[in-house]
């Protein structure tokens, strides 16, 4: 008896959890500018997954070598749709390849976000008492810092910087703000009548946590997920610039409008102008992305 109740539960529960994804994504899809940011996001991840194919011209191979002297410095034509940097290299395809940098490293430091923050929080909110108050003396000291700051000192200590370590280095300092959500949702849920439930049965604590708790308190992380996602790429595309980030020639964003920013002034605009406007284009696509999907998965969201 007791275990074709538990199945009906799972059943009930399932068949919930269906209704309530529907009504998230017709409310998803009411909100245009979430369905914008969705094109926009694809729009970028396309790009990334086909540059090979896109990019008309080698992201590395210096045209001026080839093509002489004009090559260098080109402005945008028809054979040059973004125009050339100083080594006669396409923007365009630089453009294109960067995109790849931006979202390894916006996916792989928000694993490492998730990874840190999820666990945490999820203990900080559930044990409570001593634990909660360490976890939460630690997001205090790490939130003390200024975040680019922390950042930096993590990827300097290291000679020679890599991708693999800037990921690294953004998602240590960035787990905070998953992990106060994560402590938010499980303080709110420790004590539900589920909950109870299921401690009253005998589970243990860990399937508690990761059956019952966790996939009721998911909504808000993803959404958190999302948008720190632009955050991530702004940050990358600034170490970048700083010289902290991925090295020449690596086709990356923030490295190249730091290449770029000393032609301004003599009209060699497009140098920085256009992978500016690609950062720009994929913070906001994530941006409008995470408020949509923000706005689905709230439940007190009115029709």
């Amino acid at each position: 008896m007791t275990a074709l109740k538990d199945v009906h539960a799972r059943s009930s529960a399932a068949e919930t959890s269906e209704s309530l994804s529907a009504e998230a994504w017709k409310r998803f899809k009411r909100n245009k500018l979430a369905l914008l940011g969705l094109a926009m996001t694809l729009t970028i991840i396309l790009a990334a997954l086909f540059a090979g194919y896109l990019a008309p011209y080698d992201p590395v191979k210096q045209l001026i070598w080839t093509e002489g002297a004009s090559a260098k410095l080109a402005p945008p034509s028809a054979e040059h749709i973004m125009g050339t940097d100083l080594y006669g290299r396409d923007i365009f395809s630089r453009v294109l390849y960067g995109a790849r940098i931006s979202l390894q490293i916006g996916v792989f430091a928000t694993a490492v976000t998730l990874i840190i923050g999820v666990p945490l929080g999820a203990a900080a909110g559930y044990k409570g008492g001593v634990c909660d108050d360490l976890i939460s003396w630690l997001v205090n000291v790490v939130f003390a810092f200024p975040f680019i700051l922390f950042v930096l000192a993590v990827v300097s200590i290291f000679q020679n910087p890599s991708l693999h370590l800037v990921f690294v280095a953004i998602g240590l300092v960035n787990w905070v703000s998953i992990c106060r959500i994560t402590r938010g949702q499980f303080f709110s849920l420790r004590n539900s009548e589920f909950v109870e439930a299921a401690r009253a049965l005998g589970l243990p604590s860990s399937r508690i946590i990761f059956r019952h708790i966790l996939p009721n308190a998911i909504a808000p992380i993803i959404v958190q997920a999302t948008l720190g996602m632009g955050g991530i790429i702004t940050v990358e595309a600034g170490l970048a610039y700083l010289g902290f980030g991925a090295q020449p020639p690596t086709p990356s964003w923030g490295l190249m409008i730091s290449e770029g920013q000393q032609y301004l002034s003599q009209g060699q605009w497009w140098w920085s102008v256009f992978p500016g406007i690609a950062i720009m284009y994929t913070v906001l696509a994530f941006n409008f992305l995470g408020d949509g999907l923000r706005d689905a998965l709230d439940v007190r969201q009115k029709r």
